[in-house]
């Protein structure tokens, strides 16, 4: 099917780098949240590029293990798909809004997670990026059904 169907890549879907482990846990469908210093306020579909940088002390907590246990660990390229839905940071002194959360950072609110059973190289950034139509494309190859 022709990409010319769809809106540019620019218009209904963004990436977001995240170093490993904890990139594979998103993915895994078990981390819904992911802790940002800022507030986000698009929303739609993110590609989830797992960074070129694995976050070694962050292997260890029993959650992360147990999540990842069995599982590869790519890095510099885009290993999923998930809606960002909300983002929302818990009111201070307040308990935070579940395991993955930490205390005064913005937590991005993901669902519908579909992880690629093949990563695709690509490069990543700092904060919400534009993919290309290109990558879009190779996304669309793994899940035809990926729509705005």
């Amino acid at each position: 099917m022709s990409t010319g169907t769809f809106p540019s890549a620019g218009d209904w879907i963004r990436a977001i780098s995240v170093k490993q482990p904890w990139a594979a846990c998103i993915a895994a469908g078990a981390k819904r949240i992911e802790n940002r210093p800022q507030h986000w306020p698009w929303r739609g579909w993110l590609l989830l590029h797992s960074g070129l940088q694995i976050d070694r002390p962050a292997l260890r907590p029993p959650l992360v293990a147990r999540t990842i246990r069995g599982r590869d660990l790519p890095t510099g390229a885009v290993i999923g798909v998930a809606r960002l839905s909300g983002c929302h940071q818990d009111p201070d002194g307040s308990p935070t809004c579940g395991p993955w959360a930490e205390p005064g950072r913005w937590h991005l609110e993901l669902t519908d997670v579909q992880e690629f059973a093949l990563p695709i190289p690509a490069r990543g950034q700092l904060g919400p990026w534009k993919p290309t139509e290109d990558l879009v494309a190779q996304v669309r190859q793994q899940l035809p059904d990926l729509r705005p």
